[in-house]
């Protein structure tokens, strides 16, 4: 990767790759916001083992808008939603986000009583999940439904967040997930999910590599090439 960043006169720092450090004298011609923006996506880019990572988790927050003695203390309703972010922090803004939009409330008015992260029951069960979305593109708004397959929800919406971000060049504040649940068998919607329905699903290994019981019978040299195919 070659990343060219001009500061007065052209200067070229080249990373050959995701590991490389700059270089004293591109340090010196990168500007710091440049430098830090850089190594940011040096440190949060995917490994290339091609697997979704889970980016986002699930929260819980609950608020209120801020009781006054002119209000009072029995007039103010407390709302609670469920949000995904990075952090509490993102989570708290994107709940106030929504409370402004939806109930015109805000963060100045407002307080937030509680909020908790809300964890998978059953992580190790593959299911799969339906998600209604709402995104904003360059001509309107669109309403959309999505279908994932994965453990937890968080890995299912962060798939939703990178599908969304390649097909419709859509960010993350410019996507609203309306619902979320757990879509059974018998309704299921999207074709490339029921490819993997049933009982006698299999999947060919075309590359299996048999490794040494022990780490005596290891050998650096073989007589012959050794065959990794095994589908007839």
């Amino acid at each position: 990767m070659s990343v060219v960043v001009q500061r007065g006169e052209a200067s070229t720092a080249e990373l050959k790759d995701s590991n490389a450090q700059l270089t004293p004298a591109a340090s010196v011609a990168l500007p710091w916001a440049a430098e830090r923006a850089l190594r940011r996506f040096l440190r949060r880019r995917a490994p290339e083992s091609g697997l979704v990572h889970t980016k986002y988790r699930q929260y819980q927050v609950v608020g209120r808008l801020k009781p006054t003695a002119v209000r009072g203390t029995r007039k103010a309703n407390i709302f609670k939603m469920n949000v995904f972010a990075d952090n509490e922090v993102v989570a708290k803004s994107r709940f106030w986000y929504y409370m402004s939009m939806l109930n015109r409330v805000k963060k100045a008015n407002g307080e937030i009583l509680q909020i908790n992260e809300v964890f998978e029951k059953k992580p190790a069960t593959v299911a799969t999940y339906g998600i209604w979305m709402r995104y904003d593109s360059r001509t309107g708004h669109h309403n959309m439904y999505r279908e994932y397959r994965d453990t937890s929800i968080n890995g299912a919406v962060s798939k939703m967040y990178q599908d969304v971000a390649a097909r419709h060049r859509s960010r993350f504040s410019n996507v609203q997930i309306v619902r979320t649940a757990m879509v059974p068998v018998e309704k299921m919607r999207k074709t490339w999910n029921k490819d993997y329905l049933g009982k006698d699903v299999s999947f060919p290994m075309t590359h299996r590599v048999l490794r040494p019981q022990k780490k005596a019978f290891k050998k650096s040299f073989a007589a012959k090439r050794p065959r990794t195919c095994y589908d007839y």
